[in-house]
């Protein structure tokens, strides 16, 4: 009998599939098109013998020892519901369902409840790493119950990746709260790309030849900047197109595709009062590189003449670059942590630190010291108060302003940047401009407002009179 189930052998399900019999379990593997089980069979090689066929849901589920756990690894949305009512008449009163896919939290929320009023247990358990994460070790994201997740902890912590010895993967709270944990770790990334992609976009503007990006993202990776993104950027800017033998990345369309977590994390933040607006920056700016023909139009209509940014310092770049990446993790962290408060969900976000620290996307060296500085407690629960990254802010905010300025000044578009940059001298302000918002809307509405000299809230202009 097999200790796991897993249906949906699309490229996740496949390698997770793989990597659960590569660590040693017994797994039962379903696909609705039987064509892809035979495939996945004679692709796994020496692992078949740890893997058992499934041709219908009900052999599936007939293949697996009691109490039974199945994993879902299908495209969000109606199909994984669809999956769930085939699967719930075969299966029996303490089975477990788990949905390993980037499914949006309030589906899981609301999944976790219709199922646990019919006696199932039911997880959300957001998997991340993309393909070569699941196959050898993702950062993996859990809520549901807790016994629930102990059932399959050994599993769990078994294929996700490790931290000096540590799995990143662990139980974060109850019902959504892995999924959302894991549209967060999505949005930061978007944050992390757009804000790579802006000064990338820069050098380019400068005249820099590929060969020369890629070593200088190759450096920066040695630095503070080290992070798998970074990584990856080196790499992409040193690779060519076999067909052409041009440089990669100019032969791609800029047109950024999305699959809607950047969006969600967007969504929540304004639902819950937050403010996440390097998030916002990235999502919007995917949203408009879709639009390429109207871009090439408004060129045109708007020509911006040669570009010349080799006033901008490579030193300023990566320390611009650096106080950003801070700024953006920061406001996912205090997203977190109002999520955490507003579903009484008792994050730990040292825990969700250190679980991204290895296997991940955003994996880099800047998670270690945010998990330290959370652990030590952070003022108003935002990072940027935190003592050890307003030393580093301090020190690398000038850097972005003189970066975001000369971008300003040459017409040069860094919305995540400047996003940050904005965020931050927001925040640092005591005194701000909302009191004439206050007299507004009190002019227009008699909203009321509260005074400095007095409590209360009910306080109106001599305009109301």
């Amino acid at each position: 009998m097999a200790r796991i189930g897993l249906t949906g052998l699309g490229t996740m399900g496949a390698a997770l599939a793989l990597n659960m019999a590569d660590n040693g379990f017994d797994v039962a593997v379903h696909n609705r098109s039987n064509d892809k089980v035979d495939a996945f069979m004679e692709s796994a090689g020496d692992l078949a013998t740890r893997l058992t066929p499934a041709y219908e849901l009900n052999d599936l589920v007939a293949a697996l020892e009691a109490p039974r756990a199945v994993i879902i690894m299908v495209q969000a949305g109606a199909a994984v519901d669809s999956v769930i009512d085939e699967l719930v008449p075969l299966l029996d009163k303490g089975d477990l369902i788990i949905d390993a896919g980037n499914a949006d939290f309030n589906d899981t929320r609301r999944r976790t409840q219709a199922l646990e009023e019919l006696g199932l247990g039911f997880l959300g358990m957001g998997v991340s790493g993309g393909e070569e994460g699941a196959r050898h070790g993702p950062s993996i994201m859990v809520g549901g119950k807790r016994e629930s997740f102990e059932a399959i902890e050994d599993i769990v912590s078994a294929i996700a990746a490790k931290y000096r010895k540590d799995p990143c993967a662990d139980w974060l709270g109850p019902d959504g709260a892995g999924h959302f944990v894991k549209t967060v770790h999505n949005g930061i990334e978007y944050a992390d790309m757009q804000l790579i992609a802006e000064v990338y976009g820069l050098l380019r503007a400068g005249g820099r030849g590929m060969g020369e990006m890629a070593e200088l993202f190759a450096d920066w990776n040695e630095g503070p900047l080290q992070s798998y993104l970074i990584e990856i950027t080196a790499k992409i800017l040193a690779s060519r197109d076999a067909e052409t033998g041009e440089p990669m990345v100019d032969v791609i369309v800029d047109s950024a595709g999305q699959k809607g977590t950047g969006r969600w994390t967007v969504i929540e933040a304004l639902k819950l009062g937050q403010s996440a607006t390097t998030i916002e920056a990235a999502v919007a700016a995917r949203s408009w590189s879709a639009g390429k023909a109207m871009r090439k139009d408004a060129e045109k209509a708007y020509p911006h003449g040669k570009d010349n940014t080799a006033e901008i310092l490579d030193a300023d770049l990566e320390t611009a670059l650096f106080a950003a990446r801070i700024i953006g993790y920061g406001q996912g962290m205090a997203l977190l942590a109002a999520a955490s408060e507003h579903f009484d969900w008792s994050l730990d976000l040292a825990r969700v630190a250190e679980i991204w620290r290895a296997g991940c996307i955003i994996r880099s060296s800047l998670l270690d010291d945010i998990a330290s500085a959370i652990r030590a407690g952070i003022p108003h629960g935002q990072l940027i108060l935190a003592p050890a990254f307003v030393e580093r802010l301090s020190a690398g905010v000038p850097a972005l302003r003189r970066v975001v300025a000369a971008s300003v000044h040459h017409g040069l578009p860094v919305p995540a940047l400047s996003s940050a940059l904005s965020y931050f001298d927001t925040v640092r302000r005591g005194r701000g401009t909302a009191d004439l918002i206050q007299a507004q809307r009190d002019y227009f509405g008699r909203h009321g407002f509260e005074r400095i000299d007095r409590p209360g809230t009910g306080f109106h202009g001599p305009w109301a009179e």
